[in-house]
């Protein structure tokens, strides 16, 4: 009954255990896609600038994403308070996903640095919505 009372008095009904346990277990793959990102590529990472000749820039690609990661969290935070967690969430997934991409696609080091900092953009919402998400 006291659950009803709380459900009533708040306007929104009570997330079902189940539920709870889908949403979590797909916050966990998201977060799972950006680690499991940064292990592969991490590495690969001297081979993969070996082949487009720049190992003199290497660290670059590393704090391309780092920065870009570090830099739009807190504005992804914002965006997900003022527009929802959900389309703000979904929208970094998808700009992460593009990145990881055009990443794939690089030719040489130039398109690679920038395109990892697309992918540390996406990276950024990722950390910050899953825990938003959990947190609500």
């Amino acid at each position: 009954m006291a659950e009803l009372n709380k459900a009533a008095a708040t306007g929104k009904p009570e997330p079902r255990p189940r539920n709870v346990r889908v949403v979590v277990l797909a916050l966990m793959i998201a977060m799972l896609l950006a680690m499991l990102d940064n292990l592969i590529v991490g590495t690969a990472m001297p081979t993969i600038v070996g082949d487009l000749g720049g190992m003199e820039h290497l660290s670059w690609v590393v704090t391309a994403y780092t920065l870009a990661t570090a830099a739009s969290t807190p504005i992804w935070g914002k965006l997900g308070d003022m527009y929802g967690r959900k389309g703000v969430f979904l929208t970094s997934i998808v700009i992460f996903l593009i990145g990881s991409v055009l990443s794939g696609m690089a030719q040489d080091m130039g398109q690679l640095i920038g395109f990892r900092a697309v992918q540390g953009l996406g990276a950024g919402g990722l950390m910050v919505g899953v825990m938003a998400i959990i947190g609500d």
